[in-house]
């Protein structure tokens, strides 16, 4: 086995069949082969035998009419020499190819070597392009656009089974453009590491030397230019050098002139644009053609200013930091160039020049002014300038979509942020395609079999690409999958020539290439975690795309996967913090006659919050209302909540009145506070709470609130009002009272409590949202259920930043005839008369079956009232979904549940209630306590 690069390569036929030879063969004879071939040559091999080519072919055209005095040619020569040189002696072959891949250029280490090889192997000008040749280091270095190495039986034909080779392309510096293709070929004995490290080098030589003829003829341009100059400087009455304008403005408005002379350059003719400065002046750039003495036609571009008068020093204006403006289009000038110079541009790019030069050109009257000065600015072929706009333009692409993708924290968002800043100016169409695993929010286990169209965008609508929804399926020689395993960026220039990619599906791939004929496919990769793929086709363009293209794409897919992945990540979390926060509200509403509830929750869009709602039924046939609204979002608030809600029932089920219970949730979170070691004692946990009881017997409600928001309450007539509630420290400060405020609620009154999303929003004045809000509530025939509906569809904000909860309870009185009430005295001898009234009543409402406990109960709480309390004492009887018993006195002393020995003569009284009642307990009111006891109805 040997190792080049990052991919191991197996030598030679190894026994036991899994040599590359072997591989090779079950390959072509249609086995799985993907466990034991490169990634590279595999796709190659796929490319090929979908071509149709044949392993034991042996010819290849043939082209005898390339120029001998190519640019790549001329650079490569002495480089090609000095590797002649190193090798001598050896077998090495040697060989420069064009773009296209015919080969140009061949050396041999060793000059017998050129004789005893065949032609196709030792004459330049036959093509050595993967469609015609196969897998092959020329073909695969350009159809890859890297460093290649093939081996052995790697190569898809029979002859160059005996070799391995190495292949580098070679580019154009200046334009990124690939010029042609360096490789070695030798023996598969003479693998070496080292030889990675001479192609590289060897490589950039030539790429230098492609680079010093494009200097070369921009030099020739430069003079030509000073020469001309040198004539005309005379005519005018004052000049300035490149050096000075340079000097005196700053480097943006520098920047400006140059961006526009790059511009006019790649324009390639004569024109004058003026260009507006910051602080508001004109420059009038000149772009004029010139050739120089050795045939090189270019442009060259002056910046003339317009003079002060003749008795003022020449000056500039103070500069402001302003965006600069647009300049005016192109206006082609009706002067014939000067004699001697041709319009028109090479095809030959050349370096951009910066230079400082004299002045030369137009008199003072033609420019307008009473004394012009006049500097150039750049010079060049047009080429030059094409190329300098593109960067610039790819520049500024990079620049804007930074600030337009990723926005949102919603993944199909993001990803079609990413499409619509490449169209139109990187692509024509753009699709992309997750896994559904990503969108919703998880990794997926096999993003290549679980891929969905969730972005097409285009220029048109009318390409037939596959819809947004719609499951994918890629075959393994298809760019996209072939993207997907390298981790890297595919080009395909001309789609007709993808053959892996036709073959998949020949019907929908030619209603494709119909509208579209160049591709680049890209991962979506990000810290480590595959997303996706996405396609950039070009169709209005016909120059296909190019390996800057190929970069630029590949950026903007690594820019755009960060922030797809960062929206899965917050999905995730988002999903896990709802799902906690649903999990904490309450599922149902308590079996109850004493409101009728309606409730919702809405989580915010940007992030959950701890808001939350409850609904308590309390003794007496009284029920609790709660909402409240944990600061902050995420995962630590909906925790709190949940910890914050379950104190806030309890406390409310130990009958606490309303203040106290704020009282007791305070002192909760300032504990919190104190034990989280995230806040260091600091105080990062913060609530509001709204906590209302209402009483069906009296009609009344007994509300506190901590800083929330007060209730909204509408009147059985449709008046809307909101109660003057005392506001109440926020939860969690400490040390500050609470207040409670008792307010009558007539039958068929509907309270609203919400938390402050419904009303608070920075774009809204909150007076404006309370009145939207008491419009919404003005209907007292609507349920609860649709009271709530209309304040979400008319108050609530179409975008919440905050989490909302709503409660609407509509009240119900009990009926006064299911009341029965008894004062008596503390005098045991009155017990008997509560006792014989109390079974009268309960016969009169048909539960007789329920008497017996009934009587007990009753009988032990009140003489437990006459004995260990204080007169004057209260019987009420309740007949609601239960039967309730409760003596009321006005001792503050809590009676206790105790366990009495055999020997003791009482204590046994409340063991009794616990044993014949549902449930029991104590309530503390201003005058005293309520002692109640409910009893099931069940089986009566």
């Amino acid at each position: 086995m040997a190792r080049s690069g990052a991919e191991p390569i197996p030598a030679g036929r190894a026994t036991g069949g899994t040599g590359p030879a072997r591989l090779r063969e079950r390959f072509l004879q249609g086995e799985s082969v993907e466990a034991g071939v490169r990634t590279s040559i595999l796709h190659s091999w796929r490319r090929s035998q979908s071509l149709g080519l044949s392993p034991d072919q042996s010819d290849l055209p043939f082209r005898g009419d390339f120029d001998p005095d190519e640019r790549i040619i001329r650079a490569a020569v002495p480089v090609l020499d000095r590797l002649q040189s190193r090798f001598a002696g050896s077998a090495m072959n040697i060989s420069v190819a064009d773009a296209s891949g015919t080969v140009l250029l061949r050396r041999f280490g060793e000059a017998s070597l050129a004789r005893s090889l065949p032609a196709i192997q030792s004459v330049p000008g036959f093509v050595f392009a993967e469609q015609v040749a196969g897998t092959n280091g020329i073909g695969l270095a350009l159809a890859e656009r890297q460093l290649i190495r093939v081996y052995g039986a790697e190569h898809f034909a029979e002859r160059s089974q005996g070799s391995a080779c190495r292949a580098l392309p070679l580019r154009d510096l200046l334009s990124g453009r690939i010029e042609g293709v360096l490789c070695f070929g030798y023996p598969r004995s003479a693998e070496d590491e080292v030889l990675d490290t001479v192609i590289r080098k060897a490589a950039e030589a030539i790429e230098r030397r492609l680079l010093g003829q494009s200097s070369a003829r921009e030099r020739a341009l430069l003079r030509s230019y000073l020469d001309t100059g040198a004539e005309a400087a005379a005519g005018l009455h004052h000049r300035v050098g490149v050096d000075e304008l340079a000097f005196e403005l700053r480097p943006r408005d520098r920047a400006i002139l140059m961006e526009q002379a790059a511009e006019l350059i790649s324009h390639a003719q004569r024109a004058a644009v003026d260009v507006s400065l910051p602080d508001g002046r004109r420059v009038t750039l000149l772009s004029r053609p010139m050739t120089s003495g050795s045939g090189v036609e270019g442009f060259a571009v002056e910046a003339v200013l317009p003079g002060p008068s003749p008795r003022d020093p020449f000056a500039i204006p103070h500069q402001v930091d302003e965006p600069p403006g647009r300049p005016a289009e192109l206006a082609v000038l009706p002067a014939t160039p000067p004699s001697g110079h041709l319009p028109g541009a090479a095809p030959g790019p050349a370096a951009v020049g910066i230079t400082t030069a004299g002045v030369d050109g137009a008199t003072d009257d033609q420019l307008g002014s009473p004394v012009a000065a006049r500097g150039l600015v750049l010079v060049g072929e047009p080429h030059v300038g094409t190329y300098a706009l593109a960067a610039r333009r790819r520049l500024e692409l990079l620049s804007e979509a930074g600030a337009r993708i990723g926005t949102t924290l919603d993944v199909r968002r993001t990803a079609q942020e990413l499409a619509e800043a490449a169209v139109p100016r990187l692509a024509d169409f753009v699709t992309i395609d997750l896994p559904e695993a990503v969108l919703r929010g998880e990794e997926s286990a096999d993003p290549r079999t679980d891929l969905r169209r969730t972005v097409v965008h285009g220029i048109r609508d009318d390409c037939p690409f596959s819809p947004v929804g719609k499951q994918v399926e890629y075959g393994p020689a298809t760019p996209q999958l072939r993207c997907l395993a390298d981790g890297q960026a595919v080009l395909e220039p001309d789609l007709k020539a993808a053959a892996g990619w036709f073959a998949q599906d020949p019907e929908h791939s030619e209603q494709l290439l119909s509208h579209v004929h160049s591709l680049i496919a890209v991962p979506l990769v990000a810290r480590g975690v595959v997303l996706g793929v996405a396609g950039f086709y070009r169709a209005q363009d016909p120059a296909p795309f190019g390996d800057d293209d190929r970069s630029l794409a590949q950026e903007l897919a690594t820019r755009a996967a960060l922030s797809i992945d960062n929206a899965r990540r917050y999905t995730r979390e988002r999903t896990m913090v709802l799902a906690l926060q649903r999990s904490l509200l309450p599922h149902g509403l308590p079996d109850q006659d004493a409101v009728e509830v309606a409730h919702r929750y809405l989580p915010a869009e940007s992030d959950v919050g701890g808001d939350w709602y409850d609904v308590i039924p309390l003794s007496g046939t009284r029920i609790g209302l709660f909402v409240g609204d944990v600061v902050g979002h995420g995962m630590l608030s909906a925790a709190t909540m949940g910890r914050l809600r379950t104190a806030a029932r309890s406390f409310a089920e130990l009958d606490f009145p309303p203040d106290e219970v704020l009282t007791h949730l305070d002192n909760l979170v300032a504990r919190l506070d104190r034990e989280d070691p995230v806040s260091d004692g600091g105080g990062i946990i913060g609530a509001t709470c709204l906590y209302a009881v209402y009483d069906p017997t009296s009609q009344r409600c007994t509300m506190a609130r901590a800083a929330h928001p007060p209730p909204a309450l509408v009147h059985p007539d449709g008046n809307v009002s909101f109660p003057d509630l005392p506001a109440g420290p926020p939860l969690g400060l400490g040390g500050l009272p609470f207040e409670a405020a008792e307010i009558p609620l007539p039958e068929g009154s509907q309270l609203v409590l919400y938390t402050d999303g419904l009303i608070e929003d920075r774009h809204r004045d909150v007076d404006v949202v309370l009145d939207q809000l008491r419009g919404a509530l003005a209907h007292p025939e609507r349920s609860p259920e649709e009271t709530c509906q209309a304040v979400l569809d008319t108050v609530a904000p179409a975008h919440p930043g905050d989490d909302i909860a709503l409660l609407v309870a509509r009240t119900h009185a009990l009926d006064p005839h299911q009341i029965a009430t008894w004062d008596l005295p503390a005098d045991p001898a009155r017990v008997s008369e509560v006792r014989a009234g109390a079974m009268r009543q309960l016969s009169d409402w048909g539960l007789d079956e329920a008497a017996f406990a009934a009587e007990l109960m009753l009988s032990e709480l009140v003489t437990n009232a006459i004995r260990h309390g204080a007169g004057p004492i209260r019987v009420r009887l309740l007949h609601d979904r239960t039967l309730i018993c409760e003596v009321s006195d006005t001792s503050n002393t809590a009676p206790h549940l105790r366990r009495a020995a055999t020997t003791d003569e009482g204590g046994r009284g409340l063991f009794l209630v616990a044993q014949l009642a549902q449930s029991w307990g104590t309530r503390y009111t201003p005058e005293g306590k309520v002692i109640w006891a409910e009893c099931g109805l069940d089986g009566v």
